[in-house]
């Protein structure tokens, strides 16, 4: 009954449970964003390279 008792009691853990599920939730957040940002990147600088080509 006192092993069950400090596991209720004892707050060590919670802290770096939270930093992890926050650190999982925004490596997610960026997986998922990361196929558009990524094309909309090539878009501006292939835009840009197209403005710099000089004219032979």
């Amino acid at each position: 009954m006192k092993i069950m008792k400090r596991l209720v009691q004892e707050e060590e853990g919670q802290g770096l449970v939270e930093y992890a599920l926050i650190i999982a939730l925004i490596s997610i957040a960026a997986i998922l964003v990361m196929p558009t940002l990524g094309a909309k990147i090539s878009d501006i600088f292939s835009k840009i390279n197209t403005k710099l080509v000089v004219p032979a």
